[in-house]
């Protein structure tokens, strides 16, 4: 995320980036606004995208505070910037709270969602509609969570 850009314009058209070659191909120099001009759009459509969803969701009106991005797109310089052209409104990354153990790992917007989502069914995992035939769905997808990052440590 540390060549790319959600704005196109704040990058020098003097900026140049290598790129390692792949499959016994020499690496190659690119210029950084060139990759920032194919970024920005796909930026903005899917900024727009979920713009357009909120929109019909009826739930416009409730986001008074601001919309929280998160994910590793959201690391590309000026991401904020470029949603709140987007919104109309203030946005900021998302980073996970309450993270023990391994926080130096996760504390990144890349795990935001992921670890929220995991806080909400470690908090609801009780109620039955986290229950399918029996099992409990929160269980199985903390067990799978548990044996990635042992596989990855």
């Amino acid at each position: 995320m540390r060549h790319g850009n959600a704005f196109a314009s704040t990058v020098k058209p003097d900026e140049t980036i290598e790129v390692p070659g792949v499959g016994g191909r020499r690496s190659r120099v690119v210029s950084r606004r060139l990759l920032s001009e194919i970024i920005e759009p796909r930026m903005e459509e899917i900024f727009s995208l979920i713009q357009r969803d909120v929109m019909k969701s009826g739930y416009q009106d409730l986001l008074s505070g601001g919309v929280v991005v998160t994910g590793g797109a959201t690391l590309l310089e000026q991401t904020p910037e470029l949603a709140e052209m987007i919104f109309d409104m203030p946005v900021k990354r998302g980073s996970p709270l309450g993270v023990g153990g391994l926080k130096d790992v996760v504390n990144s917007p890349k795990f935001a969602t992921a670890t929220g989502l995991l806080r909400y069914g470690a908090k609801n995992s009780a109620k039955a509609r986290f229950t399918i035939r029996e099992k409990n769905i929160y269980e199985k997808v903390r067990g799978s969570m548990k044996n990635w990052v042992k596989d990855l440590f």
